[in-house]
């Protein structure tokens, strides 16, 4: 079973979301970009990691980009190696092309347009290794 982190912002995402991806794992949900740096801290206090963390890249305080590159920086900083980091798939509703590019850009596995089509999602989860076909 999977650990993982729904970031979002959006009432009926989170709740498809938390449905959809609780038959791979436990998911705790969060919604805005302070909670999720929290909640992922937390994981790593408790020794715990999430396995996959799905992060709205428009949330309020602090917008998914900017979680992702901070959440990457502290894996660099505990010498987390990149084949142990945590899977980070960004959603997206709008066509921010150039967000995603930057949330690639900062080590993101993959991104999701809304509304997200579960047979996309499950491919691109087995893509990333997180599941097996």
């Amino acid at each position: 079973m999977l650990k993982i982190l729904i970031a979002e912002d959006d009432l009926t995402s989170r709740m498809f979301l938390s449905s959809f991806l609780s038959q791979y794992g436990e998911c705790d949900v969060v919604i805005d970009g302070m909670e999720a740096i929290d909640a992922y801290m937390i994981s790593m206090r408790e020794k715990k990691p999430y396995d996959l963390i799905c992060l709205d890249i428009m949330m309020p305080k602090i917008d998914g980009v900017k979680v992702l590159k901070a959440i990457r920086e502290i894996e660099i900083n505990k010498f987390i190696l990149p084949e142990k980091r945590v899977k980070i798939i960004m959603t997206t509703a709008l066509s921010e092309a150039d967000l995603v590019q930057e949330a690639f850009q900062y080590g993101c596995e993959a991104y999701a347009s809304k509304p997200i089509k579960t047979d996309k999602f499950v491919e691109v989860m087995q893509k990333i290794g997180l599941i097996s076909k």
